[in-house]
């Protein structure tokens, strides 16, 4: 026979078994709840858990007395909770969701939530009964990591192509450097007015356009090679600013607002002028009815919180900031997130290479500097770039422009290079201008012609990537015999003896593969000159 409970034990035993769910709910992490099926889906009950999780007491939840708890989830996330839950139910199944709440602190939270419906015996939804936990760190750090991980497989895409880029461009600049130089020959014996001018100046045009492109695929792989300066970017900024005009056209209105006492960086004069080009075709292009384009400088200085903000490990302290702002058509998030991505853009086919924005990134990076961009559709785009402030006093612009020098002369160059076509397009534009020249297919044999020379030899225009003795070494070997001769790198290749991290180093004097007659006939010029 089964043993009858006094009703004092019966009503001990319940007693007991409600204080101990009492305790459980109180402990457990997370909030426990019952909502009712009603119009209003009515918190029945909620765990002490719901004044750490939201900010709000359980007593102003329920009922709906302060606050309703389905207010508090994030708007944009309502819809896919209520179809997530009602899914589930409908199918009597365990739901289990993640969704933002907005807690009474203002904070936006993850929650992570898991319940089940509660039916009655003819399957009529009662209520819904379940567990909600706050997974914000959780989330923040699977964040962190995915970020990590975009930013790694953007390195690595960015480092293959720079591979790529960097492999090609030694060879590819050498053969642009003889297009260039003999269309230069060409143009030059012809007179005004002769029809074979104009097919000159395609070809021109187009060795002009392959040799921005390289330029272009070695600047967003951060493979570019710099040679820095103190600079004042309201000086740069002041250099451009009729280019940039005739950039961008009539119709959009160009406005500087430049810091008077703006502090200094060290920057690649020549770069930062492609950063305020680029961003200014990828302005004008998104304002094709015309608006107004704003370039700013501004001295700041950013703390902890804002490189936290941004994700991103900035250090503290002091920054110059250039910010180029269009009254365009804005970016959505999709496309904000995919602008410096290279080969990534928005134009019709065959209208862009959507190397713009990437280049701009590369350099920004390679500088030490930060870019954010800040846009929405219909309210126009804001590019801003933070330098690292430096001491020191900037290289006068002036002195950088001066083009007008004669760049004849009849001192002893020394040129050598181990292609034929390169060398013989070099001494034909210094032996045109008067300089005695003396060719070498190599270092070996530049560094006999050193030895055995009797007199000076004023420059040495050498390439840097040679076979058996590089330019480097035979400038440090040609130095013992030759102690005033000056040298001039030249190089359409990155990873060479002269360059760490893609930085020039001091006191060297560098000329880029591929180049113009005119720019070799000033380099060179310009290194007589200097005393």
């Amino acid at each position: 026979m089964p043993e009858h409970k006094h009703p004092d034990q019966i009503r001990r035993a319940l007693v007991e078994t409600e204080r101990r769910l009492a305790t459980l709910l109180q402990n457990i992490p997370g909030m426990a709840y019952r909502c009712l099926n009603d119009e209003q889906w009515t918190m029945e009950f909620l765990s002490q858990g719901c004044l750490s999780l939201t900010g709000y007491a359980p007593d102003d939840l329920i009922d709906n007395r302060v606050a309703c708890y389905a207010d508090l989830i994030v708007e944009e996330d309502r819809a896919r909770v209520w179809d997530t839950v009602q899914a589930a139910v409908s199918r009597r199944q365990t739901f289990q969701i993640e969704y933002r709440i907005r807690a009474r602190s203002g904070d936006v939270k993850w929650v992570w939530e898991q319940g089940v419906g509660i039916h009655d015996s003819h399957g009529a939804l009662l209520a819904l009964e379940g567990i909600i936990h706050d997974i914000t760190e959780r989330r923040g750090a699977e964040v962190e990591r995915e970020n990590m991980e975009q930013q790694m497989r953007a390195a690595q895409r960015m480092e293959a192509v720079g591979r790529l880029a960097g492999g090609v461009a030694h060879d590819f600049n050498n053969v642009l450097t003889v297009i260039q130089s003999y269309a230069g020959f060409l143009r030059s014996e012809l007179r005004d007015g002769d029809p074979m001018r104009d097919d000159l100046d395609v070809i021109v045009d187009a060795a002009e356009r392959a040799a921005r492109l390289t330029a272009q695929l070695l600047a967003f792989s951060r493979k570019q090679v710099q040679q820095l300066a103190v600079a004042d970017l309201n000086q740069v900024v002041g250099e451009v600013d009729k280019m940039l005009r005739r950039l961008i056209g009539e119709d959009i209105d160009l406005v500087a607002n430049l810091r008077p006492d703006l502090w200094h960086v060290k920057v690649d004069l020549t770069q930062v002028e492609q950063i305020l080009m680029n961003l200014a075709v990828n302005a004008r292009d998104a304002m094709p009815d015309g608006g107004k384009l704003t370039i700013e400088t501004a001295n700041v200085e950013l703390d902890a919180a804002y490189g936290a903000a941004k994700n991103a490990q900035i250090p503290p302290g002091d920054y110059v900031m250039l910010a180029v702002t269009d009254t365009g058509i804005g970016m959505d998030a999709a496309t904000r997130a995919e602008i410096f991505e290279p080969f990534f853009t928005t134009k019709p086919l065959g209208k862009g290479t959507g190397l713009g924005l990437s280049t701009v990134y590369g350099i920004v990076k390679q500088s030490g500097g930060y870019i954010w961009v800040y846009s929405e559709p219909g309210a126009g785009s804001s590019f801003k770039i933070y330098l690292p402030r430096i001491e020191g006093e900037p290289l006068s612009m002036k002195i950088r422009r001066a083009n007008a020098i004669d760049p004849r002369g009849d001192e002893t160059i020394l040129i050598v290079e181990d292609e034929d076509a390169v060398r013989r397009a070099v001494a034909r534009v210094l032996t045109g201008l008067g300089y005695d020249v003396l060719e070498a297919a190599d270092g070996r044999e530049a560094l006999a012609i050193c030895e055995q020379r009797r007199g000076d030899i004023h420059v040495m225009v050498t390439d840097i990537v040679m076979p058996q003795l590089n330019g480097r070494e035979l400038a440090d070997r040609a130095a013992a015999c030759q102690p005033d001769m000056r040298v001039l790198y030249m190089s359409g290749y990155t990873d060479s003896a002269i360059v760490h991290h893609g930085r020039l180093e001091a006191g060297m004097a560098f000329l880029q593969k591929p180049f113009t007659p005119d720019v070799l006939a000033r380099k060179v010029r310009q290194m007589l000159d200097a005393g």
